[in-house]
Parts: structure tokens; sequence; C-alpha cells
């Protein structure tokens, strides 16, 4: 009955394996694709757009602004009727009688008009519309950062597949030491040299083995889900293998920790209090003359879709806002303390970027020097391993003993391999924090 079951899971595994499409991919081929797809990145790129947009409305502030209408009226309010027929150029001497000015006959009017304002100087639409470049700008560059983030991320991600896959093949070559020394176990035992205890430890291993061999299938395949969700692609019955094996890159990071002032994060920062000092000077700017043109272009007459009168009207104004409630001034205190706060927040967010930098830096030293360690303990349980081996193979060690070194030696195998990709990991975001 085992064996059935076992051929059926077996039959399903490897189902599952086939309808799988495993695709090779390089770090190459990985940094090459566009980053435009990936969904955080699109985020970023629509708060740019929508900035970009909102820039429209301030440059309307000092581009024409143009109306044309037609409407019909229909009177014999003595004023409007009288002005009706003198924009329609239909005035007689009959209508100075007085009788027909103070009652007069019912008048229709349709009338066709055109009009033109243009600002000239407007001065706060001029530091309105600077500060909407800006943070225009300020976005832009933050999606810049964002791309970096990702990018940094997706060596990261590459890395942890390539983990997946090596510490499954670390524990495929166990188990296939298990089953050499099972083998040999099971011989002992047909020929009644062992007791049956001894078989039982190595079942166990085995079994362990094979539990720990689907949990790196699963870490495999989440590694590979998680890369094809950052590049926004489809990963259904798709399975990415990397063509580079994990390897330590040695330590080759520069002893200069200074961080980089021009870094895309800071300099978005930093950038957006010139937006703040533009808007104060927008609001000072409330208090200063405006001056605008205006013009209109009429068409009248007693009929629809006649135009027999026209005229036009041109002109200039000036003016002033003397006061508002100090509505102005309000405003200019806000921004002020607005711009008072980013400061703040920028030399936080600085000192922050440089702790985490130094951090980070540590961090190489420390995880360099796990490594060698790990290095160390491995090549050293592989020694423990080979005398053990060799002991039992003269009938001088216990199969638990040989079992407890072949298990020793495999987890620091995986120790090792751990080791080597939070090193590589760290150097990869040093160099991000660096940039």
């Amino acid at each position: 009955m085992k064996q059935i079951l076992f051929s059926v899971l077996a039959l399903n595994l490897s189902f599952s394996a086939y309808s799988q499409q495993t695709v090779p991919i390089s770090q190459a081929e990985i940094e090459a694709k566009s980053l435009n797809e990936n969904l955080q990145v699109k985020m970023a790129k629509s708060e740019a757009d929508l900035a970009q947009t909102e820039l429209l409305g301030t440059r309307a502030m000092y581009l024409p602004n143009v109306t044309a209408s037609y409407t019909f009226t229909n009177t014999n309010n003595p004023l409007m009727a009288f002005g009706s027929k003198l924009n329609q150029e239909r005035i007689t001497m009959m209508d100075f009688n007085p009788d027909n000015l103070n009652s007069p006959k019912s008048i229709s009017n349709f009338g066709t008009k055109v009009e033109v304002q243009q600002p000239i100087i407007n001065m706060d639409a001029v530091y309105q519309k600077k500060a909407g470049q800006i943070k225009a700008d300020v976005l832009n560059i933050k999606t810049e950062r964002t791309k970096e983030y990702i990018q940094f991320e997706l060596k990261k991600s590459y890395m942890m597949l390539q983990l997946a896959y090596k510490m499954k093949e670390t524990l495929e070559n166990a188990k296939e030491t298990t089953l050499a020394n099972k083998k040999v176990i099971d011989n002992y035992f047909k020929n009644g040299l062992i007791q049956k205890s001894e078989v039982l430890y190595m079942e166990v291993r085995v079994s362990e083995i094979n539990s720990q061999i689907q949990m790196a299938d699963s870490n495999i395949k989440n590694a590979s889900d998680y890369l094809y969700f950052l590049l926004n692609e489809d990963s259904k019955d798709k399975l990415l293998k990397p063509t580079e094996t994990l390897e330590y890159k040695g330590n080759l990071v520069e002893n200069d920790f200074s961080l980089n002032t021009s870094r895309k994060d800071l300099e978005a920062y930093n950038k957006s209090l010139e937006a703040y000092d533009l808007m104060v000077k927008s609001s000072k700017s409330k208090f200063l003359p405006r001056l605008n043109a205006f013009g209109s272009w009429e068409m009248y007459d007693n009929k629809i879709a006649q135009f027999a009168a026209n005229g036009y009207l041109v002109g200039l104004q000036l003016s002033w806002n003397i006061f508002d409630g100090l509505k102005s001034k309000s405003e200019q205190e806000k921004y002020k303390s607005e711009r008072s706060k980013a400061q703040t927040e920028i030399e936080q967010y600085t000192k922050q970027s440089q702790l985490e930098l130094n951090k980070a830096a540590r961090s190489v030293q420390d995880a360099d020097s796990k490594v060698t360690f790990t290095k160390q303990a491995l090549e050293q349980s592989k020694e423990a391993y080979r005398i053990r081996k060799n002991r039992y193979d003269q009938g001088l060690e216990k199969s638990a003993d040989l079992l407890s070194a072949e298990t020793l030696m495999s987890q620091k195998e995986l120790e090792y391999q751990q080791a080597i990709f939070e090193h590589n990991t760290a150097i990869a975001y040093l160099e991000f924090l660096k940039k």
C-alpha cells in the first residue's frame, strides 16, 4: 500500500515538474530588462505625470481666456428695450416719443459675443508656475530613485533565486551521501552486524532531507515568482533558473563611507525647498499691481441667426490687492512654516541616511567575517565526516556518530551558502546607498 501511495505521489510531482517551463536567465538579462513595467515604478511615474498635468493649471493663470456666447432676450423694460434697439442700430425719431420711451413694445434681441481676457503682468502666477515645475521635477527625480531601488531589489531577488537552487543542490548531495551510507548499513543489518535502530536512524535522516528538499523547491518557486512580480510579468507555469551560481564576490568595498549628497532622494528633498521659497514669493506678489487686457466683439439683431449690427470693446485694467483680510499674509506664514518643517525633515533624513550607510558598511564587514568563519567550519566538518567515515568502515564508530557527522557537514554547507548570500546582498545594498 505504501509503495502504491509513493508511486502516485512521485507521479504527481513528476507531472507538476513537467508542466512547468524552466526559463534560464542571467544577471545581465535581468539588468537589461526595462523597469518601466514595474508596478512601483508605474505608481511613481503616475505621480510625476499628475504633477505635470497640474502644471497646466498654473500656466492657465497667464494664458488668454476666450469665451463665446449666443443670447436671446425679449423685454418691454424701457431701458433694456431702448438699449436693445440701440445695439441693433434700429433707433428712429419715433423711438424718442415719450410714450414709446415709457411704454415700449416688447423687443426681441439675438446677441453674439466673443470675449478675450489676457493677463499681462501677474507675478504671483509666474511664481506658482515655477513652483509647479519644481514639484514635477522633484517627482521625476523620485521616480529615478525608485528605479534604482528596484534594480537593487532585482539583484537581491536574483541572488535569492541562486541561493534557493544552491540549497537544493546541497541537500540533494547530502541525500546522495546519506543513501550511500544507508545502503551499507542495510547490508550490515542483513548480515546481523548492527541493530535495527541504526537502520531506523538512517531512514529518519532520509525523510528529513526529503522534507528539506521539498521546502527548497518551494523557496525556488517563491524566489522565481517574486522576480516575475518585480518585472510585472506572468509567472504562471514558468520557473526561472539562474545561469550563474552563487559565488563569494570578495570584500571589494571602498573605505570611504561618506554620504553622497547628490543622491537622487536627497536631491529631490533639497529641491523641494525651492518650491516653498517660490510659494512664499507668490503670496507676497499678490500685493503687487496686476495688469490685464480685455476685449470683446458683439453682434446683434432682432431675428435669429442675423448679425446686422456689431461693435467692439477693448481696454486695459490695472488693479491692486490693497487688503485681503490678511489672507495673503497668512499664506506666507503657512509656506514659511512648511519650509522650516521640510528643512528639519531633510536634516533628519540626511543624518539617518548617513547612519544607515555606516550600518550597511559594517554589515558588509560582518558578513565577510561570517563567510570566513562558516567556510572554516565547513572544511572542519568535512574533515570530521571523513574521519568518522573511515572509522565506521573499520567498525570503530556507530552509525549514529556517522549520521551526526554527515548532518553537521550538510548544515555547515547550508550556513556557508547563506553567509555568501548575506555578504553579496550587503554589498549590493551598500552600493545602492552610495549612489
